[in-house]
């Protein structure tokens, strides 16, 4: 048996690439996203389902998958080669939704294990009700089956695998044919004269061609009187597509291929059954089938891992934009409520009028009152000035558009309490602090305590216009310890407003910070293929 020579270092730098394109996330909604999800969800089938397997055991058999679109008769052909019905083939379509995989009882072995497609779950009973009870196990999450079938009538060291329909109307088929294909040695795409100038087929006609994948057609359902000049003018497309060179088989129509329920006769399938064991069984054949498929796909992580970085890149300047749009809003709104707050903007309205009531008119515990319900609706204001900034930024960026990132909106009421919450526990501590420097005085002097808590809120809150509060402060506890009690209760404001603010952008960056956008999948890509090159 001829294998390929792959040395340990190879695959251990292959695994670490594959670990690097697992680990890239692309949450944001930015215009190449679903590409390189779709890129990354292509390019790790094919690493876990195709080269690693593969290189780890080229001995193993070649791997064909016939795959193609709604009713081009793959599990007819299939049934054909095999020489039984071990695929479900009927008018219904779509038909094939459990793949199934055929080999020589010999190889049964390679396939029974999770070597390749270790996603799918082996059932090996030919009766379709078990199946499909497996599929149907959950209701939004049907078990995903792989059905093994062994046949003599195949020969040794190869494989079919019937795949589900590429244009499946149901999007789980869809994708499990694209996953299958990704495992291949060989893709079969089976196309019908009616439709093989469709896109589908020709979409992963394409897709083999770029990948350099070991690829055959097959135009199946050919009329007898229009054999030539069809098989003339799909051949001139695939010339025109540069696919010239691929192994092209026709199979004509014929009763048995009419409604799916028949196996061909042995003539119309001959020739490419004849194919498939020469490149099965030949070691020269078989090397080249191997080289081609693994040597291609590994050229193509060069543009297709480039490509993923770029992508990587773009997110995180996307989430650095959208970052640095809410830092520059709470940041300007921060700076804003500092200079209220010098200015004495919060002995305004209410507060300005209990004040100068006080103490004739209006208790300590009231002034308190109206300067806490201003400075809320200070902070308050601030914080949906930022958010209103920060929604403007973020609907000129394509990724704030993410729904995701709409949970880091507050509404005006749970704003309000939070930040009602903050205040009220300022005022506790404010009027500790009052209290402990109350205690400090002789006994039959000390002054109340509530009193002196609204004095230094004033004196704190109210700028010049409260110039008599810190007189005030000072008769009741003296010129130090007036002096003392501000200091301490203006470093406790300031702290107190600096941990709302930034709770609040915190906030507003959560749901972004969730999305795990970092700078490091960009390099980690680029650096994991660099590792690889070397290695080859």
């Amino acid at each position: 048996m001829v294998t390929l020579d792959v040395r340990p270092q190879l695959l251990d730098t292959l695994s670490a690439l594959r670990d690097r394109v697992a680990a890239a996330r692309f949450p944001l909604p930015l215009a190449g996203a679903p590409r390189a999800r779709a890129n990354r969800d292509e390019l790790l089938a094919q690493l876990d389902d195709y080269l690693v397997p593969r290189l780890r055991d080229p001995e193993a058999p070649l791997l064909a998958v016939v795959g193609g679109s709604t009713g081009a008769g793959k599990s007819t052909l299939v049934n054909s080669l095999v020489g039984r019905r071990v695929s479900e083939a009927s008018v219904l379509r779509p038909t094939t939704r459990t793949p199934v995989l055929v080999c020589h009882p010999e190889d049964h072995h390679w396939f029974s294990d999770m070597r390749v497609l270790p996603d799918l779950t082996r059932v090996w009973s030919p009766q379709h009700e078990t199946t499909d009870d497996l599929l149907m196990s959950g209701a939004e999450h049907p078990a995903r089956v792989l059905r093994v079938e062994s046949a003599e009538t195949l020969p040794p060291g190869l494989a079919l695998l019937d795949a589900p329909d590429v244009d499946s109307l149901i999007a789980d088929n869809r994708a499990l044919a694209a996953e299958l294909i990704c495992a291949a040695d060989i893709w079969i795409m089976v196309t019908t004269a009616a439709r093989y100038a469709d896109a589908v087929p020709w979409h992963l006609l394409r897709t083999a061609k770029e990948y350099d994948a070991t690829l055959v057609t097959v135009l199946d359902r050919v009329p007898h009187q229009v054999v030539s000049e069809v098989s003339r003018q799909y051949g001139a497309l695939l010339t025109k597509a540069g696919l010239g060179d691929v192994p092209r088989f026709t199979v004509p129509e014929l009763p048995e291929s009419a409604w799916g329920a028949g196996l061909l006769p042995t003539t119309a399938v001959a020739p490419l059954k004849d194919w498939l064991a020469h490149h099965a069984q030949d070691p020269a054949a078989r090397r080249h089938v191997m080289l081609r498929t693994a040597h291609g796909l590994l050229d193509s992580l060069r543009s297709r891992m480039s490509e993923l970085a770029g992508a990587a890149a773009a997110q995180y300047a996307a989430a650095l934009r959208l970052t640095t749009a809410v830092e520059a809003a709470y940041d300007g709104e921060h700076a804003r409520v500092r200079d209220r707050l010098r200015s004495g903007a919060v002995l305004s309205g209410d507060a300005l009028k209990r004040w100068r009531a006080f103490p004739l008119d209006c208790t300590a515990g009231e002034l308190l009152d109206a300067l806490v319900e201003s400075l809320v609706a200070l902070l308050l204001c601030a914080v949906t000035a930022a958010d209103e900034r920060v929604d403007e930024a973020w609907r000129l960026e394509p990724a704030g558009a993410d729904p995701a990132l709409a949970a880091g909106e507050s509404s005006v009421e749970s704003a309000e309490h939070r930040i009602g919450l903050a205040v009220r526990r300022w005022r506790r501590e404010l009027e500790e602090y009052a209290e402990e420097e109350s205690r400090d005085l002789e006994r039959s002097g000390a002054p109340d305590p509530e009193a002196v808590a609204a004095l230094v809120a004033t004196a704190l809150l109210g700028g010049r216009r409260a110039r008599t509060a810190g007189e005030g402060l000072a008769e009741r506890l003296g010129a130090h310890g007036a002096l003392r009690l501000r200091d301490r209760a203006g470093r406790l404001l300031g702290e107190r407003v600096d941990r709302v603010m930034l709770r609040e952008r915190e906030r507003r960056l959560a749901p972004l910070d969730a999305l795990d956008v970092h700078p490091e999948p960009q390099a980690e890509l680029i650096a994991a293929l660099s590792l690889l090159q070397k290695e080859r």
